[in-house]
């Protein structure tokens, strides 16, 4: 990759992220959280969170039994159905910690659920998430100011959440020596990613927790393009039903492929599909044994974080490629920001 891409905060916190990870892997008492969880009183988990905040409670809550991907922009609008009856663990995400729906989360969360307890998961410590008082039981999580990114497009904030958060959800594991094979596996992916050519579509597809990887892949390059990439996202299986009209001679599609049968075989069939039908495209797939390696030990979840580095790392090169502000795609035009602004907040009756 060309040295003009270390002028980007977006380039330098992306490429941080395997320092990032093997640090935070031996600094997170991941026992002591894990008790804390064991001792609370709730009928189910709830991930909550907005944008890319959400999309790591949707990858964590396709792989984890018992948990539900709750995004706050659906709870903010409508707070009294969703909380009707339930008593929830509700684990939240934010980066800034201060968006709008994150502050909604917790309005809402003090007029209807006042007791069910709070994890807050955090890159800034100075924020709403990580200081505001409750009653309700309540535990911070405040990850290394080195993923508070500065650049629009979250990379380290979103790895590290959502690393943090598979640590006290899923199985148990040594979180530490884990972090540190992930990082190993991403030292060397990085030098190797080869964004290509600017496109003019793209598409990630993927499987189980991998579509939601996909996701998040998507959005990281209509951000960092400025939408002048138009990105699709779906699963394997889903994507014949019609999302695949969207496929052009210059689209670029990344198949994320699972280590798991029977998933990988939709996938890998897929892929064939596309490469025969769509002979002008350039189809790529990632996983173990595929045309970028990633080697899935921990299975498909702990596997996102380094699915999704390849959008990162595609975004910067093509939105650097377009001439763009890679750290702020959208200065000068007054219609998203790094914390997204312009929500109005409504009263919630308890």
């Amino acid at each position: 990759m060309s040295d003009n891409l270390t002028k980007w905060a977006t380039w330098r916190e992306l490429s941080q992220q395997p320092d990032i990870w093997r640090s935070w892997g031996a600094a997170l008492d991941v026992a002591r959280l894990r008790t804390w969880i064991a001792a609370q009183d709730f009928d189910c988990v709830w991930f909550c969170g907005a944008g890319t905040s959400a999309y790591i409670g949707d990858i964590v809550a396709a792989w984890v039994p018992g948990t539900r991907s709750v995004p706050s922009t659906d709870l903010v609008a409508d707070p009294a159905r969703l909380l009707k009856g339930t008593r929830p663990l509700v684990v939240s995400f934010g980066r800034s910690g201060n968006s709008a729906e994150t502050i909604g989360t917790l309005d809402a969360l003090d007029a209807l659920a006042p007791d069910a307890p709070r994890l807050n998961i955090t890159c800034n410590k100075d924020s709403a998430l990580a200081t505001r008082p409750s009653s309700a039981p309540t535990e911070v999580i405040i990850l290394p100011d080195a993923t508070h990114d500065a650049g629009f497009a979250m990379t380290s904030s979103f790895s590290t959440m959502l690393l943090t958060a598979l640590a006290l959800f899923d199985e148990e594991c040594d979180f530490a020596a884990r972090c540190d094979a992930l990082a190993g596996q991403l030292e060397l992916l990085l030098p190797a990613l080869q964004a290509g050519p600017v496109p003019g579509r793209a598409v990630y597809v993927g499987s189980g927790p991998l579509a939601f990887a996909a996701r998040e892949a998507a959005l990281k390059v209509m951000e960092l393009s400025a939408g002048q990439i138009p990105a699709l996202w779906d699963s394997s299986l889903g994507f014949r039903h019609g999302p695949k009209s969207f496929v052009t001679d210059d689209t670029v599609v990344t198949v994320f492929t699972s280590p798991d049968a029977p998933t990988s075989r939709y996938d890998t069939d897929l892929v064939a599909e596309l490469r025969a039908q769509f002979p002008g495209a350039r189809v790529i797939a990632a996983g173990a044994d595929a045309d970028i390696a990633i080697p899935m030990p921990f299975g498909p979840a702990w596997a996102a974080p380094l699915c999704v580095a390849i959008a990162q790392v595609s975004g910067v090169v093509w939105s650097d490629k377009m001439g763009l502000n890679v750290d702020d795609p959208f200065v000068g035009k007054g219609t998203l920001s790094r914390v997204v602004a312009g929500v109005k907040l409504y009263p919630v009756a308890s």
